[in-house]
């Protein structure tokens, strides 16, 4: 459903997938053209500087770098969401866009953008508010609108 309202937006957007996928050569060609971006998890730099550096990479270039992400997945219910994404907006200084899979009214939407504040809780308030409505293919587990706790003792500004 993502890929297909990717189309239908018209836009060029990108998605984070495992770098094993691209290695298959007529898959990883296939993702490419979809718009993934190949996620390197031995890379020393982790995948939020990595995607940082790429984004800015294209803005040198002239280039967008649309970067879509779900926060949260459907596998399973879990504390909150996830936050590199918010992490890779919030260094590489570009706005976010909230968008959203609504299946109980059948929508899908792209229509408000926000620059974060850095302000983790914040944000995600700001996020809660506009999002917390929509209803998801699998609403028993949608994760709460939050940061996921940091995994080993890691801080985050709040």
């Amino acid at each position: 459903i993502g890929v297909l309202a990717k189309w239908a937006l018209g836009l060029e957007l990108r998605f984070w997938g495992k770098d094993s996928l691209f290695r298959v050569p007529l898959l990883g060609r296939w993702v490419r053209y979809l718009g993934g971006v190949a996620v390197d998890r031995s890379s020393p730099h982790g995948l939020v500087a990595d995607t940082v550096a790429q984004m800015r990479a294209a803005a040198a270039r002239g280039e967008h770098f649309w970067l879509a992400v779900a926060p949260e997945g459907t596998r399973s219910l879990a504390t909150g969401w996830r936050t590199g994404a918010y992490q890779v907006a919030v260094q590489a200084g570009v706005p976010v866009g909230l968008c959203y899979l609504d299946f109980q009214r059948r929508v899908v939407s792209l229509s408000r953008f926000v620059r974060l504040t850095g302000h983790v809780q914040a944000d995600f308030a700001a996020f809660a508010d506009y999002l917390g409505s929509r209803v998801g293919k699998r609403p028993a587990l949608a994760s709460p609108i939050q940061p996921k706790p940091p995994r080993h003792g890691l801080d985050r500004r709040s």
